[in-house]
């Protein structure tokens, strides 16, 4: 029965987004509110009220920024692209999705994720300084059966939302296409260089529709390429102009550091992602993970402090930019801190190790000889579980890079194996490494958490 009311319910949600794509600017109002209605009237407490709320106050907004950022949205991207986008990310991933692993989490009593990270390859056409995927070589990787499998068995669970990482994930590119194509009911995100992307992948995207790319920049050419090797900055562009001529849903992925996180928060920066088609851009904080990891490209408190105001400020409903900006460090606030060890998502590297996270290489599980469910109950997942959230302030919100003492312990308690494909890293040595940083953030994100919280 309940399989029949989702049919129903994602024909009228796919009959509402038709008209949202179809009619005029004056009509869309009108109809992007009856999205969020119907939305809440089928989601309920799925999600917080206000969400709605605020929705529909941003739909309402005179001239608004994310009214106008999704006119131009349907202005400039495919409309197979975005009806697949709504029906496959939107409906069944963030509504069905998060009903279903919510479902599955109380039914087995741990951890469900609802996006599950890939390694296709450990392999990568680039040598950038300082990535560990330089060092691995080209030989792990995991089978399209394999991957199949995974998302079969994930799909049993409720998960419809998956992401590839790497290694250079488009390695795999027709394998990813053919996952996407056979699982036409999930979305895929892919982490990349870009400099794979070619006219016919363009192409291929288009067809399958649920297939969007993240792709990296540390900074503008001179610094880009210092670390990415010469004529990496304007490949990358190169791959968003192609695939913004042929209007995919495309955004960049930016490791902030010490060295470049004003340079790629500046409004020269941003502005050039908007130009060259970036609909979204993912920040991530730069860990000191791996043996050879610079422990001093760790942002300072005072950086950190500065890019947290900042990224809000960009995607402010007033002013900022249009583009939706992701912190991965400092949006723990909204998700309730860490969401690793499969609370919210997983990893799974190259050679098949379940990860509790893409920054934590540590495991007692791999999926070429274990289920989906049997490694989402290896001790160290469930460990997460038992002591998350690491911190009531969810500016703080990691078990290594603000509470090293947790992973530690975590780790030598449950008998969690070093799963570095590089070289096996001590989790003392790790955790030694965030120690001052996570002192000196401390009182930062005390004052920052105690401000927006009234305290």
């Amino acid at each position: 029965m309940s399989n029949l009311i989702n049919v129903f319910e994602k024909k009228v949600v796919a009959k509402i987004v038709d008209k949202i794509l179809s009619c005029d600017k004056n009509e869309r109002r009108n109809y992007l509110l009856k999205l969020v209605s119907f939305s809440e009237e089928i989601a309920g407490s799925l999600f917080q009220k206000d969400s709605y709320e605020d929705a529909k106050k941003l739909i309402l907004a005179p001239d608004g920024k994310w009214f106008n950022y999704v006119e131009s949205l349907i202005a400039e991207i495919d409309h197979n692209v975005l009806r697949t986008t709504a029906l496959n990310l939107g409906f069944e991933a963030a509504y069905l999705g998060t009903s279903a692993v919510h479902a599955k989490r109380k039914e087995y009593g741990f951890n469900v994720p609802w996006v599950i990270l890939l390694d296709p390859t450990s392999a990568c056409n680039m040598r950038c300084k300082g990535c560990w995927a330089a060092k691995y070589g080209h030989n792990l990787s995991l089978s399209y059966e394999t991957m199949d499998r995974v998302i079969t068995e994930a799909k049993e669970l409720g998960i419809r939302f998956f992401i590839y990482t790497g290694g250079e994930p488009l390695l795999r590119r027709d394998d990813i296409l053919r996952l996407c194509a056979e699982h036409d009911d999930c979305y895929f995100l892919a982490f990349t260089n870009g400099t794979l992307v070619t006219e016919n992948f363009c192409q291929e995207m288009l067809e399958v529709g649920n297939l969007s790319l993240a792709l990296s920049l540390e900074g503008f050419e001179k610094d880009n390429d210092a670390r990415r090797g010469r004529g990496a900055f304007q490949r990358t562009l190169a791959a968003m102009d192609l695939l913004k001529h042929h209007k995919l849903l495309f955004g960049a992925s930016v490791c902030y550091t010490r060295a470049n996180l004003e340079m790629v928060t500046s409004d020269d920066f941003i502005d050039l992602l908007v130009q060259k088609g970036c609909r979204y851009s993912w920040y991530f904080h730069y860990m000191p993970v791996g043996s050879g990891a610079v422990k001093e490209l760790m942002p300072t408190a005072k950086q950190r402090e500065y890019i947290y105001h900042r990224l809000r400020e960009i995607r402010g409903a007033r002013g900022g930019k249009p583009i939706f900006a992701i912190d991965f460090q400092n949006d723990g606030e909204y998700i309730g801190g860490c969401i690793a060890g499969g609370r919210n998502y997983l990893h799974i590297n190259a050679n098949g190790d379940v990860e509790p996270c893409v920054f934590v290489h540590y495991s007692q599980a791999n999926i070429k000889k274990d289920s989906l469910l049997q490694a989402l109950q290896q001790p160290l997942f469930l460990a997460y579980r038992d002591n998350q959230p690491f911190n009531s302030n969810h500016l703080r919100p990691c078990p290594m890079l603000e509470n090293p003492e947790f992973l530690q312990h975590m780790v030598a308690t449950t008998k969690a194996v070093s799963t570095d494909l590089e070289a096996q890293e001590d989790v003392q040595d790790l955790c030694a490494k965030c120690s001052a940083y996570s002192k000196e953030w401390q009182p930062v994100a005390d004052k920052l958490w105690a401000q927006s919280h009234n305290q």
